[in-house]
């Protein structure tokens, strides 16, 4: 069977990423697939590192315009292209945290939350309470390890995947992942005679709300 020559021809939904990436090269609709296929996943990933829904908008766009401008240049040499959309996302948060000046710190919510609960060999959060003190732990780490967290707990991906995206051996995230699992415990295990450090309230003394 030969290989289709012309947009008309190719079916953009059954191709795998390496062929939608060949075609993406001369055909922008080929791209045009890539960005359905990966804009939620990049979006969830820079919201998460960011923590608000305009900036991670723009650094989405970003991404994707850079990743267009790049794709000529990209072969796949073991890194798939899902990786490499988030390396990009990686450098471009990071980026944007060094210009403003902000701490690395990921708006974490119960998504990450409940999932650790579920698969960690230890219920760390078992009251809400708790629960608090776990997302203030996870907010100390290095934002390598909370990168990871979000990697393995909200994107879902396997560590063999988030090796390529951290361009680290699949070893090497199971050790890092372990490692930052008893920081969390050790963490929560500190925090337990110390009160919680909430968000301070912003008053609305003063203003005018609607009935």
């Amino acid at each position: 069977m030969t290989e289709p020559n012309t947009p008309l021809e190719r079916n953009y939904a059954d191709a795998d990423d390496a062929q939608l990436v060949a075609w993406a090269k001369v055909d922008s609709a080929a791209f045009g697939e890539l960005y359905r296929r990966y804009v939620r996943k990049i979006y969830n990933y820079v919201y998460y590192r960011t923590g608000n829904h305009h900036d991670a908008e723009d650094l989405t766009s970003r991404v994707f315009f850079r990743a267009l401008a790049h794709v000529q240049n990209y072969t796949e040499r073991g890194v798939p292209f899902s990786a490499w959309l988030y390396r990009i996302a990686h450098n471009l948060v990071a980026n944007w945290h060094r210009d403003r000046g902000r701490q690395k710190i990921i708006p974490l919510d119960e998504q990450i939350t409940s999932s650790m609960k579920s698969e960690a060999p230890e219920a760390l959060a078992e009251s809400h309470e708790e629960q608090e003190r776990l997302l203030q732990s996870i907010r100390e780490l290095p934002a390598e390890r909370q990168q990871l967290l979000i990697l393995k707990f909200v994107e879902r991906l396997p560590n063999a995947e988030i090796g390529r995206i951290m361009n680290r051996t699949e070893g090497a995230i199971k050790s890092l992942y372990h490692r930052t699992l008893l920081t969390l415990r050790e963490s929560l295990a500190a925090q337990e005679d110390k009160p919680l450090s909430r968000p301070r309230r912003i008053s609305t003394r003063g203003r005018k709300t609607n009935s």
